[in-house]
């Protein structure tokens, strides 16, 4: 007796033969068979489709067929008379005794290891998985086993395919017999509801089920049933499937039938539409939400026709839905703006998203509407641009409400330029001193600021020149400006000093009672028959001196703080600078500007500088060219910027110096050396006059100060100018004289006869001066 099991198997299966003659020496009661009947019998064994393998009650095999040959490997005369373990792998043989006498003890016809996997083995060693059907037959010689041996490798290869594909499919797969019950699963399934596998099979399927629908789920499985089909089932319902946690999700199940041997099976795929139904409601809001925008909403093709159009596209443009459905964007505006259509949807076919595109649009009735638009492409889930959309704003009341804005701010812009140019005021024009000015106000903003600069004629050839810059922007700080430029103005033309000048100032700007405001100046006195500038800065940006062919460099000074700040002493500097140099004056808008380092602008200015001052340039081509290189955005700059050059006359065609003591007799002598002087010059029309009005400046030294006493004279083209300098701070004052006063008539003199003349305070006193022409 021979058996094949499992590898955890205790299940047998026996198989017998009889290698000398018929295993059935009579029929089923014992009577004995014909020769006829064992011939049928050995016919109808050798025709079994399947391996016959027939034992005895101890095992050893009687018959076998030729398909048992075919199934094993072994001939006939290898099997007959063997133990039936020959065929059984060997980790089964040990308990193969039990199985047998168990089977003779119970024996019945039936399918052995039922829902067990039963295995053969060949004579070259190799096992294969076989299904065996038990038969018992009692006869003479005892109780004979056959079993019926197929081998089942293709369908356990298909079985594994099938399950194979089961797990590898996307979705839970779920398959139940015709009662309900679950006969299968895959991963998905146990991920998707939480169970492990072995706690869904043979469970009734309502179980992934929610409780409110169970009642009614043996209905549908009949209905199934009776109606079987590949189809989604639950079509146009909302389906929940049930979590072992009790949580519910929604779901998508296709169902597919089975006709099989074991009866009716039913695949279910099982889907979780979570995230669908979650993106469905967000389009469901966002389709909600851009049907009620107030702004016009479309989408069209890259070729322009219309495929949306919201409600408030109808109230715009007042085209209904069902009017504009398919028809090309081109509808909604003029003929000479179709290639303005054609050149936004080439935009869009590149991907392009264009943003606040302002144009007009023509309405159903005609009207020009002013509107802003936003278009962006749309795009397939591979990527590709296969449409657009539009977001369209009537932007006519902005239009207007811009259009009286820009026109009141173009007006009060208009008035408060006006008045900033009123403030600042025209410099004069100095004979024998070339300038270029420029004033860029900002063109962002208010407009308007505090930069000013100024020339003030100081007499006996020499100019002051100051340029500043209240900081801020607006009607206040014009404001500011022109109280500053007044003040310094009239301050310079009493002749003080760049430093005292700068004091006052600072005194000025404490007075305005403007909290916080600061001010940053720069004046400079020039002395053209010394060749010399005195310069002071409160926190100025570095005055330029450029001279031809030598290029541009910072013209020396100390650095002092901003007026406004209170508490400071400031320090002036005197440079000389070559004849026919040009100073360069600027605020801090031509080198200040976004985005960029004040450091590097300002090298820039002073190679631009260089560039241009390779010869000596016209001034006025040398301040346009500045500007066009420094503020290439004539309409694009948000401070106000200035600029002023100034060349330094050519060196006077004569100058003299002496120094006197303060004695009664340096009077003739001083006369004296001012004849001599203006002989050799040429001037002999000029020594009266001269000598007169020196001789009232030279004798007010000699009574009321002290010496030395300084003469100089300074002759140009033009001009001849005395200067008398002495020790005493006191400065003259004309008066007019009473008839019995022998003094105060002199400056009275000197102011009839003279063409100018002046007193200018001095580190060591005073300087009094006056000029003749010549």
């Amino acid at each position: 007796m021979g058996y094949f099991v499992n590898e955890t198997s205790t299940r047998l299966m026996v198989t017998v033969d009889d290698p000398g003659r018929c295993p059935c020496g009579g029929d089923a009661t014992g009577g004995a068979v014909p020769t006829g009947a064992e011939e049928r019998f050995r016919g109808l064994l050798e025709a079994a489709p399947d391996a016959m393998v027939i034992v005895d009650d101890t095992g050893t095999i009687r018959l076998v067929n030729a398909q048992t040959e075919a199934l094993f490997g072994y001939r006939r005369e290898e099997l007959l008379g063997r133990p039936v373990e020959l065929l059984v792998p060997g980790r089964f043989r040990a308990h193969h005794t039990a199985h047998r006498n168990g089977y003779a003890a119970n024996r019945q016809v039936r399918p052995m290891g039922a829902e067990l996997e039963l295995h053969g083995l060949r004579k070259d060693g190799t096992e294969f998985p076989v299904e065996i059907s038990l038969s018992p037959m009692e006869t003479t010689d005892g109780l004979l086993v056959s079993a019926a041996v197929r081998d089942v490798s293709d369908r356990k290869a298909a079985e594994e395919r099938f399950r194979g594909l089961l797990e590898a499919a996307p979705d839970a797969m779920v398959i139940v017999d015709d009662t309900g019950t679950i006969r299968l699963v895959n991963a998905q399934t146990e991920a998707l509801f939480g169970y492990r596998r072995e706690e869904l099979l043979g469970r009734p399927v309502e179980l992934l089920v929610p409780g409110r629908f169970r009642a009614h789920h043996t209905a549908h499985r009949n209905g199934y049933a009776a109606n079987r089909q590949v189809r989604p089932m639950g079509a146009e319902l909302e389906l929940h499937g049930l979590r072992k946690d009790g949580t519910e999700f929604p779901v998508e199940i296709s169902l597919s039938p089975m006709e099989t041997t074991d009866g009716l099976l039913v695949s279910a795929a099982v889907r979780d539409v979570s995230d669908r139904k979650h993106a469905e409601a967000r389009i469901n809001e966002l389709a909600g939400l851009v049907e009620s925008s107030q702004d016009a909403i479309l989408a069209k093709t890259l070729d322009g026709e219309i495929t949306y159009w919201n409600a408030a596209a109808q109230r715009l443009y007042g085209y209904t839905r069902a009017e504009v459905m398919g028809r090309h964007v081109s509808l909604l505006a003029t003929t000479e703006r179709h290639d303005e259509i054609d050149a936004l949807l080439d935009r869009l076919r590149r991907g392009e998203k264009v943003e606040h595109f302002e144009t007009l649009r023509l309405t159903r009735s005609g009207d020009l509407l002013d509107v802003d638009i936003t278009l962006w492409p749309t795009r397939s889930p591979e990527g590709a641009v296969v449409g657009a959309c539009a977001i369209v704003r009537d932007i006519s009341d902005r239009k207007k409400a811009e259009e009286e804005l820009t026109f009141l701010y173009e007006q009060q812009r208009h008035i408060a330029l006006t008045l900033q140019r009123s403030l600042m005021g025209t410099p004069p024009a100095i004979p024998g001193l070339t300038t270029a000015s420029r004033y860029r106000p900002a063109t962002q903003g208010a407009g308007v600021g505090g930069d000013w600069f100024d020339l003030i004629p100081l007499g006996a050839g020499r100019v002051g020149v100051l340029i500043g810059d209240v900081m801020g922007r607006g009607l206040e700080a014009a404001a500011v400006m022109g109280q500053l430029r007044s003040a310094a103005h009239a301050l310079a033309t009493t002749g003080m000093q760049p430093r005292q000048l700068m004091q006052a100032l600072e005194t000025v700007v404490g007075d305005l009672d403007v909290p916080d405001q600061l001010v940053t100046c720069c004046y400079l006195v020039v002395s053209a028959d010394a060749g010399a500038v005195t310069v002071c800065s409160a926190g100025h940006l570095p005055t330029l001196v450029a001279t031809p062919g030598a290029g541009a460099r910072p013209l020396p000074a100390p650095v002092n703080a901003p007026l406004g700040v209170g508490g400071v002493l400031y320090q002036q500097a005197t440079a000389v600078i070559p004849p026919g140099a040009t100073l360069v004056l600027y605020t801090d808008g031509l080198i200040e500007t976004p985005g960029s380092d004040i450091e590097d602008q300002l090298g820039a200015l002073v190679d631009t500088l260089g560039d241009l001052f390779r010869t000596a340039p016209d001034l006025e081509q040398a301040a346009d060219h500045v500007l066009a290189t420094l503020v290439p955005d004539a309409d694009g700059h948000n401070d106000d910027v200035t600029l002023l050059l100034t060349r330094l006359p050519d060196t006077p065609l004569g100058s003299v110096h002496t120094d006197l003591p303060a004695v009664r007799e340096s009077v003739p002598r001083g006369r004296a050396f001012l004849g001599e002087t203006l002989l050799s010059w040429d001037c002999a029309r000029s020594v009266d006059d001269a000598e007169l009005l020196l001789s009232e400046i030279l004798t007010n030294a000699v009574l009321h100060a002290q010496g030395p006493i300084g003469l100089h004279l300074c002759r140009t083209t033009t001009d001849l100018t005395v200067e008398v300098s002495d020790r005493s701070p006191r400065l003259p004052q004309p008066r007019m004289a009473a008839e019995d006063e022998e003094s105060g008539r002199g400056l009275i003199l000197v102011r009839a006869l003279a063409d100018d003349w002046g007193v200018r305070p001095t580190d060591t006193g005073k300087t009094t001066w006056f000029t003749l022409r010549l």
